[in-house]
């Protein structure tokens, strides 16, 4: 590498102003809200990549808020309902490694973000339509159509912030990401069930649902933002000459059968964790109303007590990530308050608030620290195939257990279901131990930039 390249890099990664001697930019590229080098440019570039998230969990949520109407209107049981997430994510079991290979291999990550958010416009619409034209059928293919693009959105967003924070505040960077998404699912959970109860009491029930279903849509990212976010992103690979800084390999599908054990334990960490989550999510406003004798409504806002507390919590416990550079540390927290927090409303009649707060900030502890750790341990080349694995086996995890936990509850009730998720939590090796394993198998994150 060259005298000038190295000292251009040097600058990309302290972030500090490119010298005399570096390059000039000129025009409206030398002001500081259009220069990639310049903090204030990247973060107008996050605020795009937040954007990518926010409808997808929205409507991916849609079924939650809307847990109680969508069984009466479409008359199925509660596995039946289930069968709503676990379709979502069966497809991605596979298609999310094949989706990161793809932005990796062939695509590219801006032409697969588009290709993606797609899948989301018409997944959304098939599901509305499904209500509309009263076909549980049409509904679940919906929900796999939307699946395919959620899961392979969510690998597009990962890689695109490695890609303009790597070395930097990472960190926050996914706490704010899940920020955004906990507010799109917060949204969803406290606006849905009004939106249906808004068109009358007398109105078609089938009509309702699909009203609600199709507002869903109207906050999937949109093709605009997709191009803009696009744009941004090869002006900023031009500036930075980031072409330049590559070392020239491609990711090969036999590539996965040499990933580090670390990068394995990431992943089992990962799945055992969101499986004793998002079905509870799914699952948690029934639970809440039938143990605690409140009303749907409140239920629903009880549970998106988790949403609104890592929305709010997420970029603040990011930036002390961040700080004090111990992921693993944080991980291990995580998991012990989330399992803390099934144990009390599995075992106590304690108000679901108590609960909820502690898992609240226990998803986002674990969120921040946990995603970024793949940067740490897979070559750059890599890590779009890295997160679309990681992606697979949490939706591995989730398609089954989805489908077993709705089981759950029309068999043994919902005390055995929280005993269910304490289990996972628990695990034959316990978390603790695999985090132990992986404080000896990744190497220390990349030193943190001063706050």
């Amino acid at each position: 590498m060259t005298e000038k390249n190295e000292s251009e890099r040097s600058a990309l990664l302290s972030g500090r102003p490119v010298t005399e001697n570096e390059e000039h930019m000129t025009g409206c590229g030398a002001t500081v809200c259009c220069d990639p080098h310049r903090a204030l440019h990247r973060y107008i570039a996050l605020c795009f990549i937040c954007l990518l998230s926010f409808g997808s969990y929205f409507c991916y949520d849609n079924p939650a808020a809307l847990q109680l109407q969508i069984k009466q209107t479409m008359g199925i049981d509660t596995q039946q309902f289930m069968i709503l997430y676990s379709i979502y994510s069966w497809p991605n079991v596979i298609l999310c490694f094949f989706g990161g290979f793809l932005i990796d291999r062939v695509f590219g990550i801006r032409l697969g973000t588009l290709i993606f958010s797609g899948f989301l416009i018409v997944g959304q619409s098939l599901f509305a339509l499904g209500a509309l034209f009263q076909s549980y059928l049409l509904m679940v293919i919906g929900r796999f159509v939307f699946g395919l693009g959620g899961e392979n959105l969510a690998v597009c967003q990962s890689t695109y912030s490695v890609f303009w924070f790597k070395n930097r505040e990472i960190n926050f960077v996914f706490g704010l990401q899940l920020s955004l998404s906990r507010i799109g699912s917060t949204f969803n959970m406290n606006i849905m069930p009004v939106i249906f109860n808004a068109f009358g009491k007398t109105a078609d029930p089938y009509f309702k649902l699909s009203m609600a279903l199709w507002f869903g849509y109207l906050n999937i990212d949109t093709d605009e933002n997709v191009a803009v976010r696009g744009l941004m992103d090869i002006r900023a690979s031009r500036i930075l000459k980031r072409d330049a800084l590559e070392t020239g390999e491609v990711i090969r599908f036999r590539d996965i059968l040499d990933f580090p054990v670390s990068l394995w334990l990431i992943f089992i960490i990962c799945v055992t964790y969101y499986v004793a989550v998002f079905p509870f999510i799914s699952l948690g406003p029934a639970f809440i109303a039938d143990k605690f004798n409140t009303t749907t409504a409140y239920a629903n806002l009880i549970i998106s007590l988790v949403f609104i507390i890592s929305a709010v919590a997420s970029p603040i416990i990011g930036v002390i990530v961040d700080y004090t550079g111990r992921n693993i540390f944080w991980v291990a927290l995580g998991v012990l308050l989330t399992l803390g927090a099934h144990m009390i409303l599995a075992f106590t009649f304690a108000p679901p608030l108590l609960a909820m707060c502690i898992m609240g900030v226990a998803y986002s502890v674990l969120a921040c620290a946990l995603w970024p750790m793949v940067a740490f341990v897979t070559p750059e080349h890599q890590l779009g195939t890295a997160y679309g694995c990681m992606q697979s086996i949490q939706n591995l995890g989730l398609a089954v257990v989805a489908i077993i936990a709705g089981g759950v509850v029309d068999s043994s009730g919902y005390l055995i279901l929280e005993v269910f998720f304490c289990a996972w939590l628990c695990g034959k090796n316990t978390s603790f131990t695999t985090c132990r394993q992986l404080m000896h198998l990744i190497p220390p994150p990349p030193s943190s930039p001063s706050h």
